[in-house]
């Protein structure tokens, strides 16, 4: 099969052909017919999450099954179905109490294994993970649910208990932040936006963000956070760190107002693993600090009723590229955004 793979972490990935997979016990083969390209993606390639070389990245995807593994009961040949990017095994304690995502055995698909930036990818715990796609959503917009607009969906929903009227600061908004944006929105809550990127604050408005901030690189998190705490007349109810940066991430809290919940939705990996919070703040405000680690399956049915009923997925797209585009696409995550929204894989191109 033809697939994206690289050597060594930041060598430049190569398209080539590459074994096709057989479908593990439990599990299954789906021909992907579009995915993601995200920055979990980059940070795996340049060596932030170790993953096992040579290796074949990509995780949100969609596409159809084609080879069924020993012990499937729920799926055929032939069913059309995405999957959170982290699969639960299914047997263990937190499987059985429908918390997949965080399950100590978990299989992702573009880290513990081969990805979906491939023809073929092999899918683990197939009963416990595969979700069915709606006919209404073509490949490239069920591609988009991926693991941001997913991850986003429990972060503002779960861990931030976000209501109508309440306020949102999103901190870095790009593929996951835009999605918080347009989640938020349908929801009825009002959103700030926090981007140094013009065109991607931009694209954040048009999905319903209130009010934009835009940061130049002098500017420090407590000039942020006060200008988002006049903005929103006291602060924000939720704050997420849509990006994983150090100071996204203690801007979100310093934006927050009291009894406010912070939500940490972005990758703080490397060196950035160990952030510092502003824990003084964290107390006197009593403030709540959230993880927020994808979706699990049995969640999908709420997310995609609300999709079906108030958000359009093309709109969260920036564009649509080839299999043969991905490495170029990878590794321009490695300077300043140059584009807004999700950029999706179509297999057919």
């Amino acid at each position: 099969m033809r697939a994206v793979i690289y050597e060594d972490y930041g060598q430049m990935p190569q398209v080539r052909e590459v074994p096709q997979p057989a479908p593990p016990p439990g599990g299954v083969i789906v021909a992907v017919a579009a995915t993601g390209v995200c920055r979990s993606d980059w940070h795996a390639w340049m060596g932030h999450e170790p993953v096992s070389l040579p290796h074949v990245p990509g995780h949100e995807l969609v596409g159809t099954v084609v080879d069924v593994g020993a012990g499937v009961s729920r799926w055929d040949e032939g069913d059309r179905v995405t999957v959170p990017f982290a699969c639960g095994c299914g047997k263990c304690v937190w499987c059985r109490q429908g918390e997949q995502q965080v399950c100590p055995r978990q299989t992702q698909p573009g880290f513990t294994g081969w990805g979906s930036f491939a023809q073929y990818v092999a899918l683990h715990a197939a009963d416990t993970n595969l979700v069915e796609v709606p006919e209404s959503l073509s490949d490239v917009a069920a591609a988009a649910l991926g693991c941001r607009f997913a991850t986003a969906y429990r972060a503002v929903t779960t861990h931030g208990w976000l209501r109508a009227g309440q306020w949102l600061v999103v901190v870095g908004v790009g593929g996951l932040g835009l999605s918080a944006v347009a989640i938020a929105t349908a929801f009825g809550a009002r959103v700030i936006a926090v981007d140094v990127s013009p065109r991607s604050l931009s694209m954040a408005a048009t999905l319903g963000a209130e009010r934009t901030v835009l940061c130049a690189d002098s500017m420090s998190s407590e000039t942020v956070a006060e200008r988002v705490r006049v903005l929103t007349d006291g602060g924000a109810h939720v704050g997420i760190d849509a990006i994983g940066l150090p100071g996204a991430a203690r801007t979100s809290v310093l934006s927050l107002r009291r009894r406010g919940r912070h939500v940490q939705a972005g990758l703080l990996l490397a060196d950035d693993a160990t952030t510092a919070l502003p824990m003084d703040r964290i107390i006197a405000h009593e403030l709540s600090v959230h993880g927020t680690h994808g979706l699990a399956a049995h969640e999908y049915p709420a997310m995609l009723d609300l999709v079906a009923a108030r958000i359009d997925l093309s709109t969260l797209i920036g564009r649509t590229i080839s299999l043969e585009d991905v490495p170029e696409a990878l590794s321009s995550m490695s300077e300043p955004a140059s584009s807004a929204g999700l950029t999706v894989v179509d297999m057919s191109r």
